[in-house]
């Protein structure tokens, strides 16, 4: 069973940028299509953005296009998200997974922050 843990959120100003990591621990993560979700307190998980295994399609939520971008590397068995252009409405816990279902083992996510 493939265990995924996320990094590179935290604190940042309206306008500002973060590059989230999603490091697997498997090499079979290579094999799937992985996504990046959100958690905003009190709201479901939304999937923010996807990528399929050979990191040549991609697609995002309306509300992050333009601003998002996902990347993948699969020699690192990572897949990234870097955020620009940050809203405080983008504040949430992200969380790296497949794309759809049956799921990996749900990391613990990673906190982004973004003040106005």
């Amino acid at each position: 069973q493939v265990h995924v843990a996320e990094s590179g959120g935290g604190l940042v100003q309206a306008g500002g940028s973060l590059r989230l990591s999603c490091a697997a621990s498997e090499r079979t993560f290579s094999n799937y299509a992985i996504a990046w979700f959100h958690q905003a307190p009190g709201k479901e998980r939304v999937l923010v953005a996807g990528i399929n295994w050979s990191g040549t399609v991609t697609r995002y939520a309306n509300s992050v296009k333009g601003r998002f971008t996902i990347s993948r590397d699969n020699a690192k068995n990572t897949v990234y998200l870097q955020m620009n252009s940050l809203k405080p409405e983008d504040t949430a816990v992200y969380y790296c997974n497949r794309e759809q279902e049956p799921y990996f083992y749900w990391g613990q996510g990673t906190q982004v922050t973004v003040s106005s």
